[in-house]
């Protein structure tokens, strides 16, 4: 349009594109609905996270700007969501409260359609799938800094839980309050993690601020919610669930730290989307060589191995289980034929599942 263009033409002009935009939202909409039915006619996963990792791909490869990858990304993440809530409102627990890292990752994945399901323990999250009270559970498996979860690597042992997706979070701690106004904030609140990941930028900004832990930063959030004095340490999410203000956002000392989430299921493992992986558990006779005699079938299969986690077996003493990572489906021959392989060599195989890769995993 021209430069000239007043703000009022401007302004209408949005109006019918904004027009457009709802009619194609509820055509796209009345399609879910009937994809949906023809789902539940077959007995289908209403959750396809192959599909939707398709669509974002090829969405932010036409896209042309000013809207970043990012904005594309947001923005049919939640349209999806709120289509794949016509055909059915997922439920999806993750550790609680509300306001969580784990809330976040459910909020990146799911959209906010999703109903969250907050329980107090990885193990609870597990549990409220396998008794069919949430149809999918999002739970912490790594951190960048912290290193593996522990709970979560133990409880696939004997879970019938399959991941069907991974989410990549940013971990960007924000500096919460009521206000807004940093001139307000008589004391600091979070948890102790995260006050010690903060602890150049509180020493630099805030140095005579006083500093409380807290049992979580959803906790802290919800003091800074009731009391305009207190500046909580969380999560934007935190911001969004309990009415506060960013006071300073990206306040972590280190810019990097990231956690990876599985999101975990009944409903078998997901169609290959042409960049997944793979995880396994296995179990290996207590003899020399072994774990390298397991290993080779991949190298001679060209199948690369991202991460390998060993943990002790709880019933038997200096006896270990090894989580690994695989680039590839099970879907893929070279990664089928080295499957075959492996399970010759060792006690148990568990394929744990193969699910889309998440940009910027390895």
């Amino acid at each position: 349009m021209p430069r000239t263009t007043s703000i009022d033409a401007l302004r209408a002009h949005i109006d019918r594109l904004d027009e457009k935009l709802l009619t194609l939202l509820n055509q796209r909409a009345s399609l879910a609905v009937a994809i949906g039915q023809h789902k539940r006619r077959t007995r289908t996963s209403i959750y396809t996270p192959d599909r939707e990792k398709h669509v974002l791909q090829r969405l932010v490869a036409a896209n042309k700007g000013p809207l970043k990858a990012e904005n594309i990304r947001s923005i049919f993440r939640e349209i999806m969501s709120a289509c794949l809530s016509l055909e059915k409102r997922l439920r999806v627990a993750c550790l609680g409260p509300l306001g969580t890292f784990s809330h976040q990752a459910v909020r990146e994945q799911f959209g906010s359609a999703a109903e969250v399901i907050p329980v107090s323990s990885i193990a609870g999250a597990f549990d409220e799938v396998e008794g069919g009270r949430a149809d999918y559970a999002v739970v912490p498996v790594e951190n960048t800094t912290e290193g593996t979860v522990a709970a979560t690597l133990d409880r696939f042992v004997t879970s019938p839980l399959v991941i069907k997706a991974e989410v990549l979070l940013r971990v960007e701690q924000c500096l919460l309050s009521r206000t807004g106004r940093r001139e307000d904030i008589a004391r600091i609140i979070s948890h102790p993690q995260s006050l010690g990941q903060c602890r150049q930028w509180l020493a630099q900004h805030a140095p005579a601020l006083p500093q409380v832990e807290a049992a979580s930063n959803a906790q802290a959030a919800m003091t800074a919610r009731d009391d305009p004095s207190v500046a909580a340490i969380a999560g934007r999410v935190c911001a969004d669930e309990y009415g506060l203000r960013v006071i300073a956002a990206n306040i972590q000392d280190h810019q990097h730290n990231c956690t990876r989430f599985l999101v975990l299921g009944l409903d078998g493992i997901s169609r290959a989307s042409g960049d997944d992986k793979t995880s396994l558990l296995l179990s290996l006779p207590h003899k020399a060589g072994a774990l390298h005699r397991v290993l080779k079938p991949f190298a001679d299969n060209g199948v690369n191995i991202g991460t390998i986690e060993s943990r002790p077996l709880k019933e038997r003493a200096w006896e270990y289980l090894f989580f690994l990572d695989l680039v590839g489906h099970v879907q893929e021959a070279h990664v089928a034929r080295a499957l075959e392989a492996v399970r010759r060599r060792c006690l148990q195989l568990k394929v744990l599942g193969s699910y889309p890769a998440a940009a910027g995993s390895v």
